[in-house]
């Protein structure tokens, strides 16, 4: 579904970060610890994690104990911050790599579905020349579906329908 709520936008960032290399399954499995552990995806309050909550984060056996990745997450929420402060919220941001319309795609096989496109290799850029962290191409295209930027539901798949009916709709509500 097409999202434009700055939290959840931040949220499926830092766990597509955290999901860079491993399976779904494992994040979603960790997704509630996480919460719980990064102040329910709070930018303000992540951004001004020190070296000591770091470190606790970094023994909790409920996240991905990597010192990149949980490095990543305070720098960008960090970037986050600044990229709303820019453009009023990151959800004016990000759509802004589709046009402000969700990309709809006539994909009949999984095979047709790419790992990276033009979009997603722009968005990586410009989000790397703003400081952020664990968001290569690959990264940023699995943010695009899971947050309704792209629409690679098979044709057949019911959920394919259900959102081209509401695009439109989608699409008035932003501001």
């Amino acid at each position: 579904m097409p999202t434009h709520d700055d939290g959840k936008l931040f949220e499926f960032l830092i766990l597509e970060g955290a999901q860079a290399g491993l399976s779904w399954d494992t994040v979603l499995r960790k997704r509630e610890n996480y919460r719980a552990a990064l102040d329910g995806f709070d930018p303000t309050r992540i951004a001004a994690y020190n070296s000591g909550k770091l470190k606790r984060l970094l023994s909790d056996p409920g996240l991905i104990r990597n010192r990149l990745k949980m490095a990543s997450v305070v720098q960008n929420a960090k970037a986050f911050l600044r990229v709303q402060e820019e453009f009023r919220s990151f959800d004016s941001y990000i759509w802004g790599f589709v046009g402000g319309r969700p990309v709809v795609n006539a994909r009949h096989s999984s095979g047709q579905i790419p790992a990276r496109t033009t979009a997603s290799d722009a968005m990586s850029r410009d989000l790397q020349r703003r400081g952020f962290t664990f968001v290569g191409s690959t990264i940023c295209y699995g943010f695009m579906q899971a947050m309704g930027l792209v629409n690679d539901h098979m044709v057949e798949c019911f959920r394919y329908r259900q959102l081209l009916g509401k695009r439109t709709a989608a699409t008035r509500r932003r501001p």
